[in-house]
């Protein structure tokens, strides 16, 4: 293997540099003045063919690498203005060929000029011709994202630019499935792709753009192709072999006045449009707007259900359905919506070593337990959202949406658990969580001076999670006043109902073109309800239900935080200052156990932001803030609850709020003269006060508490990216360091868990117009774990290539490999790789295409993970499917 990735990296590398020239130079204005993201484009006189582009730099400088021994025209394009073509004889020599532009005088040929550049910056916005960064033989949007420079798309398919996270797509201006990327960049056709402009500092408001702090933000919106308007687009995929199918439908309409986007995947081989994790996270595109310095999330009381490993398991089945549309009803008012479906089948099998850390005297008489687990999933998940935007003039916007999650979610598992002795085990899990949100934003523009913020949101919420563990051990005898039976049916009925309403009003002074004064009055009501009972099922099918305090729950808590708070944000050069306060209210009643319990208490919580505008792709961004972090009901409940069939936890209703410090520093240079990209980011926090959980542990049998700690949990985070292209070569380099110092309580004493993750990855990218094209890269993982003096190491080595190769007329290959080194500080614990090849053929302007794919080639059975928690350190293997073969054919629209 190592063999064929120097003898691949030899020949791309060869291929690229054999027998290439430089040409260089200066473009500038007719007063000498250097013209910055000019493009200059190198055609080849025979065929007229685009053969290489440069981009100037702050200096007006651009170069521009093309095969040696033939003749080139050269086009210069600037938005307003104007130069001849030029004509030179590239022999092996480098050149230097300079231009200077004047104003143009005719604006249809400056539209003509525009299409052919490959980049164009127009402010905060890039726009990339996509035809100059393809070859042909993309798929899907995320093959063409992948070669467009600054712009990324991570394993998932989440697209990110300058290493933040898109927030919205859209195609033609109109809303592509709010709120999440992947569905975009899996599923929009590459050959319908015109540009692709991405909007930096990204704020759908226009009123609101240059008040709020919005550098985190980014947006793409799609320019489709001439013939991919008012047409339907898209393809259909069907096929199969041996008891293994898909089908896969995606249509897309796009007019000027509504979009309709059809998405459908139906399969048995592996491949997950949409996972649990993608449900819990998909916002719908609703803001998160700041709350002043609070923290108070009424997170989902999912549980825990067993999660596929890079969507791999020894089965899963998928069926997949979601569409979307976007309507303009009139010159003031736009509709859109959007309906997802999702079941999922899961067949897991996984074998686990956890190591539990229970004794701070003697580290070697920690528990050890494996498990030998098979996991039967069955998961319904739905979402559905319609939204409205009313504009009747400039000075005024009126928005509303509806958001909708519903799932049912079902999990079987059963185990075999040994440490001292052995006990065969069975879980079920069941939930059906429900939760609508609606959100209205209002925004008003008196005049020039004075802007008005209204935005409202309320969610209304509903988790029935129903947990039971049969057990051969009689577990928590000091809890579970349970019946002397041949196996312990443990049963558990939960519900929680959340209502929250937040609300804030934004009142923007602006004082001048460089300084504004934020005015925020806001609020924050939730009302909490918590009820959960624990049962015994008798070997005779009777019920002993517990009626004792401690193992009910019947509890109700408010929440209510009244706050304001002030923000002066002004220019001054190269900086861009806004600092602010706020003051907070709040007000906390939680009744339980016959009594109630009322907080009264008021914080004062400042906040900094600083940007350091270096160049116009160049910048430095500093915040910092105080956070002051509330618990929700499930931390306060004083029943037990279990949380899985060796974990019994209670709440705390006398817990205070923490405190968190958090620091970050961003850095960000995109380079296009050399297509250099680096970004930066470092993020240090630190936590006063914070709600542990103390732990008993009772062999595997664990009981938690929480409380609030005098000792502060630190985390510390850094990661860099750097990117540059060298002609048809991209390389790239990335670091990851992730670390975390935790104070616990751990039978009765103080416990210390450290955890230390460092990644680091290096690739090679090739873009050749004819291939064979190459992806080359390393990545190397070191997990340090020390449980109060128990250190254990992992590291994971992971060689890697794709191989993507149009050969002959019609025939495309791709391919990609991955060898795992899995092994601790004396041995290695696995080895494995994983191989996929597709070939597909498609005649010349035919709308078919056949493909012949397989999947995990070398028919690897496992693959090994491990993970850290402040109670234990797990590794673990995961039995994955098998080898498939399918054949499938697809009609392109």
């Amino acid at each position: 293997m190592k063999k064929l990735l120097f003898l691949a990296l030899v020949l791309c590398t060869t291929y690229a540099f054999s027998q290439d020239i430089t040409i260089s130079g200066f473009v500038k204005d007719s007063l000498g003045k250097p013209l910055e993201v000019a493009n200059v484009i190198a055609y080849k006189k025979a065929d007229n063919a685009m053969t290489g582009y440069g981009i100037t730099n702050d200096k007006g400088r651009y170069k521009i690498v093309v095969p040696a021994n033939d003749i080139y025209v050269l086009k210069v394009s600037f938005i307003g203005l104007s130069a001849k073509p030029k004509q030179v004889e590239a022999k092996e020599i480098d050149i230097q060929v300079d231009f200077t532009m004047t104003e143009k005088s005719n604006e249809l040929d400056e539209v003509e000029v525009v299409y052919e550049m490959p980049v164009v910056v127009k402010g905060d916005t890039l726009v990339y011709n996509t035809d100059s960064f393809t070859n042909g033989t993309e798929r899907k949007l995320e093959d063409v994202l992948k070669k467009l420079p600054g712009v990324e798309v991570n394993e998932d398919g989440e697209i990110e630019v300058e290493g933040k996270a898109v927030s919205k797509v859209m195609v033609e201006g109109k809303d592509f499935f709010d709120g999440d990327s992947k569905l975009a960049s899996k599923n929009i056709p590459a050959d319908a792709l015109d540009k692709v402009e991405v909007l930096r500092n990204y704020d759908e408001v226009g009123q609101m753009r240059n008040l709020r702090n919005n550098q985190d933000n980014v947006a793409i919106n799609i320019k489709l192709k001439e013939g991919k308007k008012n047409f339907w687009f898209g393809d259909v995929t069907a096929g199969g072999f041996d008891e293994r199918y898909i089908v896969k439908p995606k249509l897309f309409y796009y007019s000027p006045e509504y979009s309709i986007n059809i998405i459908t995947d139906l399969n048995n081989i592996g491949e997950v449009p949409f996972t649990r994790r993608d449900y819990f996270n998909f916002t719908g595109g609703f803001r998160n707007f700041g709350r002043g310095g609070t923290s108070f999330n009424v997170g989902g009381n999912d549980l825990a259900f067993a999660t596929i490993q890079n969507n791999r398991a020894n089965e899963i089945d998928t069926k997949f359905v979601a569409a979307n549309f976007s309507a303009t009803a009139s010159k003031k008012l736009d509709i859109s919506g959007f309906g997802i479906f999702n079941y999922n089948k899961n067949d897991l099998i996984t074998n686990s070593t956890r190591t539990y850390i229970d004794d701070n005297d003697n580290p070697n008489d920690n528990v050890v337990e494996q498990t030998f687990d098979n996991t039967n999933q069955a998961s319904k998940l739905g979402l559905l959202k319609l939204s409205a935007t009313y504009r009747p003039n400039s000075n005024f916007r009126l928005d509303y949406d509806a958001f909708g999650k519903l799932s049912d979610q079902q999990e079987d598992a059963n185990f075999l658990s040994v440490r001292d002795v052995s006990e065969n085990i069975t879980e079920r899990l069941e939930n059906t969580p429900f939760s609508i949100q609606q959100n209205a934003n209002a925004y008003y523009t008196l005049n020039e001076k004075n802007v008005f913020a209204l935005e409202a949101v309320h969610l209304l919420q509903d988790d029935d999670p129903f947990y039971r563990a049969i057990r051969d051990e009689q577990p928590f005898q000091s809890a579970l006043p349970l019946v002397d039976q041949n196996r312990f049916n443990i049963n558990q009925n939960k519900q929680v109902k959340i209502s929250k309403f937040d609300s804030k009003l934004d009142y923007y002074y602006v004082l001048n073109k460089k300084s504004n004064l934020n005015f925020t009055f806001g609020s924050t009501l939730s009302t909490q309800n918590f009820d959960s009972s624990i049962f015994q099922i008798l070997d005779n099918g009777n019920e002993n239900n517990f009626t004792e305090s401690s193992l009910t729950n019947d509890v109700k808590f408010n929440f209510n935080d009244i706050y304001t708070g002030l923000h002066y944000k002004f220019i001054t050069g190269i900086f861009t200052f806004n600092p602010g306060v706020s003051l907070h209210n709040y007000s906390l009643k939680d009744t339980q156990l016959g009594t109630t319990i009322d907080t009264n208490k008021w914080l004062l919580l400042p906040d900094a932001n600083v940007r350091i505008q270096l160049k116009k792709s160049e910048n430095i961004n500093l915040n910092y803030a105080i956070t002051a972090q509330f618990t929700d009901i499930n931390r306060l409940a004083e029943g037990f609850v279990f949380n899985n069939y060796n974990s019994l936890s209670q709440g705390n209703r006398n817990l205070e709020n923490a405190f968190f410090d958090s620091y970050s520093l961003n850095y960000f240079s995109f380079n296009m003269f050399n297509f250099t990209n680096i970004f930066a980011r470092v993020n240090y926090s630190v936590r006063r006060d914070p709600i542990k959980t103390t732990t008993q542990f009772q062999g595997i049998d664990r009981i938690s508490l929480p409380v609030n700690s005098n000792f502060a949990d630190e985390t510390f985070s850094a990661f860099g990216n750097f990117t540059r292209t060298f002609g048809k070569i991209k390389g790239t380099a990335r670091a990851n360091f992730n670390w975390s110092n935790f104070n616990n309580i751990v039978n009765n004493r103080p416990s210390k868990s450290i955890s230390t993750t460092q990644v680091y990855s290096a690739e090679v990218n090739t873009n050749f117009k004819k291939g064979p094209n190459f992806d080359l890269g390393y990545s190397f993982t070191k997990n340090d774990y020390d449980n109060n003096g128990t250190e254990t190491t992992f590291f994971t080595s992971r060689p890697f290539a794709r191989l993507d190769w149009a050969f002959a007329k019609g025939f495309l290959l791709k391919s990609d490999y991955s060898y795992y080194n899995y092994r601790d500080n004396s041995t290695t614990l696995n080895e494995y790789g994983f191989m996929n090849a597709e070939l597909f053929y498609q005649k010349e302007d035919s709308k078919w295409e056949y493909k012949l794919a397989v999947t995990n080639l070398l028919d690897t059975e496992a693959i090994n993970r491990d993970s850290f928690s402040e109670l234990f350190n797990n590794t673990s293997s995961y039995i994955v499917q098998p080898r498939y073969i399918v054949a499938s054919l697809t009609y392109n629209l």
